[in-house]
């Protein structure tokens, strides 16, 4: 079995001061995966006895980035997509294994008012190609904050969300496509109907507390991928950050 896990930490100084040593090292993933690490190089030293890491940096300081740190040494590593209007954000971390490729990802936030909409229409279309770039070779494990809640069962309030950033059709729509290219979400594929499983919770109102949650965090694989998936775990009883870690385990 390989065990996977990802998890946007919302800064990794501030969640390695709430609890991250003690999880990262208590869960032993093979592969573990964060995003919106906030740092640039030289701004932490990791301690990860048994990992290899991998770090991608925004420009803009104290902004986005991703990381992996892995048991197995892969075959080769990919920061970004090899678009330059995309790759200045430290969004995507790419890891070449024997029978599979690897892709952590933190998606661009619509933000207030969708003013970044329009990008993250770009966005999607092209990190969907590369993907499916990747996936002519080999099958695609993709994990990360991908910034949607897809269905209305992804959210506790989908009514009042309709036009927000996160549940806006238009994401929702993309990420439809995403699957519909031979994508599975995996989680939906163990638990197609249940209810209150999120992964993010605003630091407002008490909602976490509440469970009054959105799904953005996800595992999704090539489909050809469907019969090597043994489980997917949500873990929202992890604090550190306002994302909890989500999980993969392949057989």
């Amino acid at each position: 079995m390989t065990k996977l896990i990802s998890w946007n930490v919302n800064g990794l100084r501030a969640c390695v001061e709430k609890g991250f040593p003690d999880f990262f090292k208590n869960a032993d993933a093979d592969v573990f995966c964060i995003q919106e690490s906030k740092l640039q190089e030289g701004q932490i030293q990791l301690l990860t006895e048994g990992y290899h890491q991998y770090w991608n940096y925004a420009q803009k300081k104290g902004y986005s980035g991703t990381a992996v740190f892995t048991k197995t040494e892969p075959l080769a590593v990919r920061y970004g997509i090899g678009m330059e209007e995309h790759d200045t954000e430290g969004r995507v971390i790419t890891l070449e294994f024997e029978d599979y490729y690897l892709v952590t990802v933190y998606t661009p936030n619509s933000q207030k008012e969708l003013a970044r909409l329009n990008y993250r229409m770009k966005w999607e279309d092209d990190f969907r190609m590369y993907l499916l770039g990747l996936d002519a070779s080999k099958p695609v494990v993709l994990c990360g904050d991908l910034n949607v809640a897809h269905k209305e069962i992804d959210l506790k309030n989908p009514a009042s969300n309709r036009k927000n950033a996160g549940f806006t059709d238009e994401e929702r729509s993309k990420f439809s496509t995403l699957l519909d290219a031979g994508f599975i979400d995996t989680y939906r594929f163990f638990y197609p109907d249940k209810k209150d499983a999120y992964t993010w919770w605003s630091y407002m109102f008490n909602a976490r507390e509440k469970n009054a949650g959105w799904r953005i965090d996800y595992f999704c694989t090539s489909a050809r991928l469907a019969d090597r998936l043994a489980d997917a775990v949500i873990h929202p009883e992890v604090f550190g950050s306002d994302h909890c870690p989500v999980e993969l385990i392949l057989k």
